[in-house]
């Protein structure tokens, strides 16, 4: 996962971190345009889309709207949604194909129920994991977030975000908050063992869940694919857990830490945590 001092979402809001000189960099570096629309390939090849038909797509995190040439290319209709002025106003001097709006994606999605066929993010999702402001909570945010794109997408339509999880408990907050959404799925990871090329895909289903594609490897044949699944059917966590005795210290603290991953708020661990209290007469 990125390294913490060139994490862009820890430098500031997004909308003003991706000023107009960030945007310049998403329509003249040819590096950053390649790997947007690689990225944007590869989410649009998870969707699983038919081939044959136009799909109308919403592009949450849609920037300069450089995936939403790559749907344009594919035959498809999009609607992209940002938070930066700025880069939205390059997407419009670059007159893309698609609509743009501007919208926080914390807020939730501004359609109607039903609206999108799928849905595609490439970069966006870490950026609710962290709060620039006391009224932000990460884990509302997300639930927010991932309800109402519930709700805008068709019954059984699919949402393919890819992101940048600082750590594994981050990853587990936004997949929990998307199980709470009502969403199944899982998570996709391409070339798990290469440090730069790896890269993950949150493949999510509105309707009863499929298979999850498989993640790309640099020998398919010597690596199994990572992936891993979820789904809203609570998991026997007691299977994984033999062997704890129920409300010892232990049994506190491992509650305690799940708690805080799915980003509820928990009282801090001290030395009287897990311990027993005298019974009182």
């Amino acid at each position: 996962m990125a390294s913490r001092g060139r994490r862009p979402e820890l430098r500031g809001p997004p909308e003003l971190y991706y000023d107009k000189n960030e945007a310049r960099k998403y329509v003249r570096n040819s590096r950053m345009i390649d790997v947007q629309t690689k990225m944007a390939e590869r989410a649009v090849e998870l969707l699983c889309v038919p081939e044959d038909k136009p799909c109308y797509v919403l592009d949450i995190g849609c920037g300069t709207g450089l995936s939403g040439d790559y749907l344009s290319d594919e035959g498809h209709y999009w609607v992209g949604i940002d938070i930066s002025p700025a880069m939205l106003d390059e997407a419009l001097d670059r007159d893309t194909q698609g609509d743009v709006i501007l919208g926080d994606m914390g807020q939730g999605i501004p359609f109607k129920p039903g609206t999108f066929d799928a849905c595609i993010s490439i970069s966006a999702v870490q950026w609710l994991c962290n709060a620039n402001k006391k009224s932000d909570i990460p884990a509302k945010r997300l639930y927010r977030f991932f309800s109402s794109l519930y709700s805008v997408l068709v019954r059984g339509g699919r949402a393919v975000l890819q992101l940048y999880p600082e750590n594994s408990e981050q990853l587990e907050l936004i997949t929990t908050q998307a199980t709470r959404a009502g969403f199944t799925g899982g998570v996709v990871v391409d070339y798990p063992n290469s440090a730069k090329a790896k890269k993950f895909y949150l493949c999510l289903f509105s309707g009863p869940s499929t298979s999850i594609p498989e993640g790309l490897s640099e020998d398919t044949e010597e690596e199994k694919p990572a992936e891993s699944t979820f789904t809203a059917e609570r998991i026997p966590y007691r299977i994984a857990r033999r062997g704890v005795v129920r409300k010892s210290r232990e049994w506190v603290l491992e509650k305690k830490a799940r708690r805080r991953r799915q980003g509820k708020e928990v009282r801090p661990d001290t030395q009287y945590t897990g311990r027993k209290r005298k019974p009182r007469f």
